[in-house]
């Protein structure tokens, strides 16, 4: 294996997750990174905006800067809708360049679909099914055919890890899932004042858009491949007067044959040869402490006092394995470098 580093530029380096990305590819071994950009404090260093950052690094500039004959993998980390006009004036004029978009705009497959979730015509249809929806876990066989990769929602992956190896093994009924996620607020980015007018914000839990939250097309497009069919749910999001960590509910009916210790079985084997996925013992209780800055996905099964109804509970940093951490994850599996390099 080479050790040969490879050229970066992150894009919106200033966000949330744009810093967590900084961060965390300031100390991955194989990465030189070559540009930070953002549209505001043009020449100010990141360190700046997040003291945690200590090598020395590019200082923020306009994406006008960038040498795209230099950069094998661009990080986008933009609000919905800004990650297709860049790719789409960027894909075919360099073909050296690599995308991992961390917002909506690759994940959605259905143009319908998409403008009813985000408000916006896409600008990139025909560079959509030149894309590939990348929970790493579910395609380390094929993302290194593709040249963008659709960064999975955090709501999303911290129900389809649990869910996906269930469904796909038919252990599970697949009609009225409810689904209940907790949310730190750095979910909702810095304009979160902008978003969310209850009172109290930083101190209260909140419930919103039971019915028409943006990541339910996105989930529901994912478990179709494995069913061919739609699947009933509910998916009830909450917000927590905490930073960072999801923790997702998902409440399901067992079939006849089937039982809370062999769910568990069955994500054990599913996941045997993965780092990042936890499966804690039947019964166990959950939060989101322990997975807080780290790409690990936390997982437990829990039986009810209802005979065939269990719930499952998964934990995740919405700003590292919901964003930033599998993007890397995804970039070190693209390349080749060991899995959880830059991410242990």
């Amino acid at each position: 294996m080479s050790k040969k580093k490879i050229n970066i530029a992150v894009i919106g380096a200033t966000g949330y997750t744009g810093l967590d990305l900084v961060f965390l590819l300031s100390k991955h071994s194989r990465v030189n990174i070559l540009n930070l950009c953002a549209t505001q404090n043009l020449g100010k260093k990141i360190s700046f905006f997040d003291k945690r950052i200590k090598k020395k690094l590019p200082k923020i500039s306009t994406v006008k800067k960038i040498n795209w004959s230099n950069i094998d993998l661009a990080f986008l980390s933009l609000p919905n809708g800004e990650a297709q006009k860049l790719v789409k004036k960027i894909y075919y004029k360099y073909q050296n360049v690599r995308f991992i978009d961390l917002s909506a705009d690759f994940r959605i497959t259905d143009l319908d679909k998409y403008k009813n979730n985000y408000k916006k015509k896409h600008m990139a249809a025909k560079l959509i099914r030149n894309s590939i929806y990348a929970i790493p876990e579910f395609v380390k066989k094929d993302i290194h055919k593709y040249r963008i990769i659709a960064n999975p929602g955090c709501y999303p992956t911290s129900i389809q890890i649990p869910l996906i190896p269930l469904i796909k093994k038919k252990l599970i009924n697949i009609e009225n899932l409810t689904i209940d996620s907790k949310s730190g607020y750095s979910g909702a980015g810095k304009n979160l004042e902008k978003k969310f007018k209850h009172k109290n914000l930083y101190y209260s839990t909140f419930a919103y858009a039971t019915k028409n939250h943006r990541h339910i097309s996105e989930i529901e497009q994912e478990f179709k491949k494995y069913t061919k069919k739609d699947i009933e749910f509910t998916f009830n999001p909450h917000m927590l007067p905490t930073f960072r960590g999801i923790l997702t509910s998902i409440y399901i009916k067992l079939k006849k044959n089937s039982s809370s210790k062999k769910l568990r079985n069955e994500l054990v084997k599913y996941y045997k040869k993965n780092k990042f996925i936890k499966i804690l013992k039947l019964n166990s209780e959950l939060g989101s402490g322990n997975v807080l800055n780290t790409n690990n996905c936390e997982i437990s099964i829990c039986d009810t006092r209802i005979k065939d109804k269990v719930v499952i509970f998964s934990a995740i940093d919405n700003l590292v394995k919901g964003a930033s951490g599998q993007a890397i994850q995804n970039m070190n599996l693209i390349y080749k470098f060991k899995e959880n390099l830059g991410l242990k």
